[in-house]
């Protein structure tokens, strides 16, 4: 579709250096490529968060962390201690930092490979920071997550569809793919915003197929045990100082889904959800009051409240306000706050 009016302004996604300044007080979005942090990396969020934040840790439907309630000038010393860490290896890339990869698979080599990439090429650090790369082992689980530029097995997709270009060696791909977006983006954020933006870009890359084919929507890594990893879940996205803590005594390395839960390795008793039964499972809810000035409500509260009595099993969404931050992909029943209580969407 074209891009909006709007569009033409920088966008506003928050960063691990330009952070957010949110009611209340600073929000810093840590990019982590594939979801997957050391133990000494978790370590490390939670006690920034604990000492300079309000404590705990939001898990995005990027699978990235964020860190709130910064006071000013905080952000400085929080960048310090992730440049330390390893959690912040470029400057001048750090919110186009954006890959997803399948929470189950194995492919972190590759999105490594990815990272390094894109933050060796200059240009690039011109992405907006809605870009989104996913690397899909070929289970179909975050193909479907609207990225602008994907990996299914040895697939190229671009945009949500499938090119028919496949690549051995897929990294110099996706650069070249990244690079012709900014080339003819406009002021577009998305590729699916470009004018004919999927076959202008795979045709610099190859010859692409007859028929541009729609990746099916995204399928949730299920909670409990699978194989030799434990998937567990985490109330509203929010895990405590007291639950990082557990995740790192237990756990060499966690993996962040976008399913706002989490991946370790081994049967782990991690003391969050892994009951795939639970009324937790499924619900998200934005930030709300007070920590967001637009929230015409506390929707982690009313949430909560909900869930106590919850009657379907559907995925469900709480917003603070119409523009619906941190709504997941795939279907979704929405609640909307109006001021007045909530709009059902879905």
């Amino acid at each position: 579709m074209p891009a909006s009016a709007d569009r033409s302004r920088p966008d506003a996604c928050p960063g691990a250096i330009a952070v957010h300044q949110a009611a209340d007080g600073g929000l810093a979005r840590v990019r982590v490529p594939g979801g997957t942090l050391t133990n000494a990396q978790l370590s490390v969020l939670a006690t920034a968060s604990a000492e300079l934040g309000s404590g705990g840790l939001e898990l995005t439907s990027r699978a990235n962390i964020q860190i709130r309630g910064l006071a000013a000038g905080a952000e400085v010393e929080l960048a310090d201690r992730l440049w330390q860490a390893g959690l912040l290896p470029s400057l001048s890339h750090e919110r186009v930092r954006n890959i997803i990869a399948s929470p189950l698979g194995d492919d972190q080599h590759l999105v490594d490979s990815l990272d390094r990439a894109l933050c060796a090429e200059p240009s690039l650090a011109g992405l907006p920071g809605r870009f989104l790369i996913t690397v899909d082992d070929g289970r179909g689980d975050v193909s479907g997550l609207g990225g602008d530029i994907g990996l299914h097995g040895n697939a190229l997709l671009l945009a949500g569809t499938d090119t028919g270009l496949r690549f051995a060696d897929p990294v110099p791909a996706v650069i070249v793919a990244a690079s012709e977006f900014l080339a003819i983006r406009g002021v577009a954020w998305r590729i699916s915003e470009v004018p004919d933006g999927v076959r202008r870009i795979a045709s610099t890359l190859g010859t692409p197929g007859a028929d541009l084919i729609s990746v099916p929507p995204p399928v949730a890594t299920p909670i409990g045990q699978a194989g030799d990893l434990t998937v567990a879940g985490v109330p509203l996205g929010r895990l405590t100082r007291k639950q990082a803590d557990v995740l790192c005594d237990i756990a060499p390395w966690v993996r962040i889904t976008p399913w706002r839960s989490v991946v370790v390795p081994g049967q782990a008793d991690t003391g969050l959800i892994t009951d795939p039964r639970s009324p937790w499972l499924g619900v998200t809810a934005c930030t709300g009051r007070p920590g967001c000035a637009k929230s015409l409500a506390d929707v982690q509260a009313d949430a909560a409240a909900w869930v106590r009595n919850r009657t379907e099993d559907v995925p469900v969404h709480w917003s603070g306000c119409e523009r619906r931050c941190g709504r997941p992909a795939g279907h979704v029943v929405e609640m909307i706050a109006t001021g007045e209580g909530y709009r059902r969407n879905g």
